[in-house]
């Protein structure tokens, strides 16, 4: 007797399809931050299916047009490329759906409307270089240092419709030297974020991906923010007591720099960037921003609680060098004052 055995086929979840087949991506970001982590994403075998990135920026002598940082890398690894000027533009959100991205990666771009976050089926994440909740915004490597924090991170975290305000999903913390500046920090920070980026595709493509609401998370203090900071706002307060400088001048180094402006002795007003000092805590009777030096080897400057003695400086319209290099050209910088 012939029958026919039946039985019901069972499809593969979208979770177990990605556990054997590798996510295909699109990757959003500008600066050289964002680099780092494509890269790993590339290391770690994942496809990149495109790279959205701002668009080229005149600079240099000739203001020339040249790429950012990520442009210039997905160019060199022959990935494609689109920079939308609008990120609601129908031909961008067009082509960016011709990707067909299962997941997408925003590392230091820009806020994204919810027609782009919400495309891929798997989501929309974000690595931020704080730990979250704490110091969301714009600048948050510059304010961890200029609040002279002793501990920072990074945190990958779903994008909503608020900005850095959404559920996390893996954090990693690193200590912050007291002698670092932001460019150290940075650094070390987009090496450690570039690792959390692959372990949170991961976790993702696993299945693993668990996350939790930021109003969950435990914090022990109040919250801090961390908005873009403009030049208006990096000039130093030499009133200020040694500790709030001495982190003002680390937090803005090497960028966006603190600077102050130096009166010479025929009257002249000088702007400079000041890129490092250390605390010399010792009593004094000058005013705030009263310069002590020797016109050779060092420059202190007065301050509410002792001087901060600068070690790297930059005169406006020259390169950036040690203190012992300025002096040479300007012996007589202890006759002048900084405001």
């Amino acid at each position: 007797m012939n029958y026919w055995r039946t039985r019901t086929l069972k499809l593969p979840t979208e979770v177990e399809f990605m556990k054997q087949n590798n996510p295909g991506i699109v990757f959003m970001g500008t600066p050289e931050f964002a680099v780092e982590s494509l890269k790993a994403i590339l290391a770690a075998g994942y496809p990149v299916k495109g790279v959205i990135t701002s668009s080229d920026k005149p600079s240099g002598r000739g203001l020339k047009l040249h790429p950012s940082p990520v442009k210039a890398f997905a160019l060199k690894n022959n990935l494609p490329v689109l920079q939308p000027l609008k990120l609601k533009d129908p031909e961008f959100l067009e082509a960016l759906k011709s990707l067909l991205a299962d997941l997408q990666v925003v590392v230091a771009f820009r806020m994204l409307p919810e027609e782009v976050w919400n495309m891929p089926p798997l989501g929309t994440f974000n690595l931020h270089a704080s730990l979250l909740p704490q110091y969301r915004g714009a600048a948050p490597i510059n304010w961890a240092l200029m609040n002279g924090e002793v501990k920072t991170g990074v945190t990958t975290f779903f994008l909503n419709h608020e900005i850095d305000k959404g559920s996390v999903i893996f954090a990693e913390e690193t200590d912050i030297g007291q002698h670092e500046t932001a460019g150290d920090v940075h650094d070390r920070l987009m090496s450690i974020g570039a690792r959390l980026v692959v372990k949170t595709i991961d976790a993702i493509k696993n299945g693993t991906a668990g996350s939790r609401e930021q109003h969950l998370l435990a914090i022990s203090e109040p919250l801090k923010s961390a908005p873009k900071i403009f030049r208006n706002e990096c000039k130093i307060k030499w009133d200020n007591d040694a500790e709030t400088i001495y982190n003002f001048i680390r937090g803005l180094s090497p960028y966006p720099t603190a600077w102050s402006e130096m009166i010479n002795t025929r009257g002249e007003i000088l702007t400079v960037k000041i890129y490092f000092g250390t605390i010399i805590k010792r009593s004094h009777c000058h005013d705030c921003g009263a310069i002590e030096s020797d016109g050779r080897s060092y420059l202190s400057v007065a301050v509410k609680n002792g001087f901060i003695n600068i070690e790297s400086i930059q005169l406006q319209g020259k390169k950036q060098m040690g203190i012992a290099e300025f002096l040479r050209g300007f012996p007589y910088a202890e006759e002048c004052l900084f405001q």
